[in-house]
């Protein structure tokens, strides 16, 4: 969705290439990502990201951690003609509290909402696995609007791509370490603390991690 309300193409595996083989090929669809010290660019610091799709024609995920300023949902929904001003206050609870995170630095105008499975719309949705999917048109934003949304979503702005190979090499490079998702850790409320929790989830003391590759 961009500030003009249009109906994106929303990002398939099967239109950026990106084939539904995860579970054959060693790929890491519906996993996080946690990023590694040794990582060294900025917009990632620190980043849990939630892969949408990986193949070997690149990979595409959301962070999840991440907010996005100032930026409020609401307020969101009467800038996109959603919703009138004076609707505001007629918002289901779930629209009210709902988080809008930068998602990636690619296309950063365009919004992604990852959600439960519980809702679906054909031809826009995207499933990545049992219990999440990824929908980018408006008509899931009207959805939750009026109180007929997921039960769980986030929106992100933007996402994080991969070309070809590239996030097999940073993963090799100690760049990232990866972990089953749950659901907690992606819609969860507490996202300052997400990156802590998903490092914890796999094990590993934040204080023990080094800066230097291959000691990550």
């Amino acid at each position: 969705m961009d500030p003009a309300g249009k109906r994106p193409r929303i990002v398939r595996r099967e239109a950026a290439g990106i084939g539904d083989n995860s579970s054959e090929g060693g790929y890491l669809d519906g996993q996080l990502l946690i990023a590694m010290p040794v990582m060294g660019d900025p917009r990632f610091e620190r980043s849990v990201i939630y892969l949408c799709a990986h193949s070997s024609e690149g990979a595409m995920g959301i962070i999840v951690n991440r907010p996005a300023g100032s930026i409020d949902f609401p307020e969101l929904l009467v800038q996109l003609d959603i919703i009138k001003k004076a609707d505001q206050i007629k918002l289901p609870e779930n629209a009210e509290s709902m988080k809008v995170l930068k998602g990636g630095p690619v296309e950063t105008g365009r919004g992604f909402v990852l959600h439960s499975s519980d809702f679906f719309i054909q031809d826009a949705t995207l499933r990545i696995d049992d219990g999440i999917c990824l929908t980018a048109t408006v008509d899931i934003l009207k959805a939750i609007a009026n109180g007929a949304g997921p039960k769980h979503a986030i929106l992100a702005l933007g996402y994080a791509g991969w070309r070809p190979g590239q996030l097999e090499a940073e993963i090799q490079d100690n760049g990232w370490l990866h972990c089953d998702a749950d659901a907690d850790l992606i819609f969860g409320g507490d996202i300052e603390e997400k990156y802590l929790r998903a490092l914890r989830k796999i094990g590993i003391d934040p204080g023990m991690l080094s800066n230097e590759a291959g000691h990550a």
